[in-house]
């Protein structure tokens, strides 16, 4: 193979990567694997971001709202306290307050209101939930399989999860390959490493 054809094969690999990268939701160009989400306050979405278009969005901005990286294991809250119907669910807050709960489901997530006096009483239990930053971080809750988690992490994360669990889920109960995933992403949560799949 000559040094043309070499060079072809490999502008040829690289625009099949940057095909394959997703693009920055604000100016286009693909993002890298670590990433930045931004929150679109108007439309609820989360936003890959390049690390470009990131530094232009200060953690609160209008109408875009940069998720933070922080990952704190919590205690002092319990699931059974929170009312969580499941063994896995997160919580997220709103500007205005008002929690709601979500949990991971094969079809995605299924919401519900958490009473305020009810949020109330799990903040007075564990203060950091004060500090839950409006529809960017979480409270992730895991009880499954006699599991003790409870985090606060980017709400990213949350959704990577849900993700792990679409694509995983199998059957009625989840099937076998789902449950070591969940314990994955939760031992990669505990090391501190990104919950990136």
């Amino acid at each position: 193979m000559n040094s043309t054809a070499l060079g072809r094969v490999i502008r040829r690999a690289e625009s099949r990567a940057r095909e394959r990268a997703e693009p920055c939701g604000m100016c286009g160009i693909p993002v890298e694997k670590e990433h930045t989400h931004l929150l679109d306050e108007r439309g609820g979405a989360l936003l890959c971001v390049c690390r470009a278009c990131s530094v232009l969005f200060p953690e609160e901005n209008g109408r875009y709202r940069r998720v933070p990286s922080r990952r704190i294991r919590l205690t002092g809250v319990r699931p059974d306290d929170l009312g969580v119907p499941v063994g896995l669910a997160f919580f997220t807050r709103d500007a205005q307050g008002a929690v709601t709960a979500h949990y991971p489901s094969p079809m995605g997530t299924t919401g519900w209101t958490v009473e305020p006096a009810v949020w109330a009483a799990a903040v007075a239990a564990c203060p950091p939930l004060e500090t839950l930053a409006p529809g960017v971080e979480a409270l992730l809750v895991n009880a499954v399989r006699d599991a003790d988690e409870r985090w606060l992490v980017p709400v990213d994360d949350c959704y990577r999860l849900v993700a792990i669990i679409r694509g995983s889920w199998k059957g009625l109960s989840g099937g076998t390959r789902v449950w070591p995933e969940i314990e994955a992403f939760f031992t990669r949560l505990a090391e501190g490493e990104s919950c990136r799949t």
